[in-house]
């Protein structure tokens, strides 16, 4: 299988953290606080520095607990010398792990100092979510009980890159949480989740010899595959309800066409174990979440009043 990348970051270099901070998957934590300020705009007046520290604090803990990934996984042994994907920075040499713990430390560290001004506008609420964001970030990869390796980091990226991001973000920028916000995290919960759907099809060989207990590892490629179109079904089939009982304008109908390109990501995910490819598909995945987001969020803001 083809496993070609682009050529390395100096050890310790400013491109080393890049690598590690992994930017392709930043529009995980992008998409959900893009829909949540949509939902809340259409409330009336809403707190903008609230909203831009929403995405700042995603931000953190999305880079946190890629940060936390990169350790975590080289030293119980998921990145070793076989890994198909791209590049670790641990695992490549380019970091050594106390300073990518010192880099997890930091990003969570500024995310905290976010959220204490989240927090003083959203109230205790705000506080929970984010300690329960830190922790699970933390605990996806390390910890005693790894999600990740236990089979429910599917879970895990669903609820917190749907809903709890979503309608955290509607939250703190109007202090409320309407059926509608809650309706529209469903589909950026489900798309966020496609992603690591791909990434586990990818590394279910390297999974099963390190010990890392993925759903697709428990239950087979074939299930990855149907889990990953299902996932887009509900993406489309969660709009349609919400217009239906009038949670959603009708104009949020318009994202639906960008799941065409979700279904012809599962169709070359069902096709082929090239390494390459595969992380191809994880971009093209990416960009799918980002694009019907952003067309979602269009939408909704271009609407007068969410019902």
């Amino acid at each position: 299988m083809s496993t070609s990348h682009r050529p390395l970051p100096a050890p310790g270099s400013f491109g080393a953290w890049v690598l590690a901070s992994r930017p392709a998957t930043l529009p995980v934590a992008v998409a959900p606080v893009a829909v949540g300020a949509a939902v809340a705009s259409t409330f009336g007046s809403l707190r903008p520095i609230a909203v831009v520290a929403a995405l700042l604090g995603a931000l953190l803990i999305q880079i946190g607990t890629n940060f936390a990934n990169d350790v975590f996984d080289h030293e119980k042994g998921a990145d070793d010398a076989q890994r198909i994907g791209p590049p670790r920075a641990v695992q490549k040499g380019l970091l050594t792990p106390s300073a990518v713990r010192w880099g997890m430390a930091l990003a969570f560290g500024a995310a905290v100092l976010t959220g204490i001004y989240l927090a003083f506008v959203g109230g205790p609420v705000i506080i929970a979510i984010g300690v329960l964001s830190i922790l699970s970030g933390i605990a996806y990869t390390g910890g005693p009980y790894p999600l990740g390796y236990n089979g429910l980091g599917d879970l895990f990226v669903f609820v917190f890159f749907g809903p709890v991001a979503v309608v955290g973000t509607t939250w703190v920028a109007i202090g409320q949480a309407p059926a509608g916000a809650f309706v529209a995290s469903i589909p950026v919960g489900a798309l966020a989740t496609a992603v690591l759907v791909i990434n586990n099809v990818r590394d279910r060989v390297g999974d099963t010899r390190t010990g890392k207990r993925t759903l697709v590892v428990r239950y087979g490629r074939a299930f990855g595959v149907t889990f990953h179109a299902a996932l887009h079904v509900a993406a489309g089939l969660a709009p349609i309800v919400g217009v239906l009982a009038g949670w959603l304008p009708a104009l949020s109908l318009v994202a639906l066409p960008t799941l065409a390109l979700g279904f012809g990501v599962t169709r070359v995910l069902a096709t082929t174990d090239d390494g390459a490819k595969l992380n191809g598909l994880l971009a093209r995945q990416a960009k799918v979440l980002l694009a019907f987001s952003a067309i979602l969020a269009a939408a909704i803001t271009c609407s007068p009043w969410l019902g």
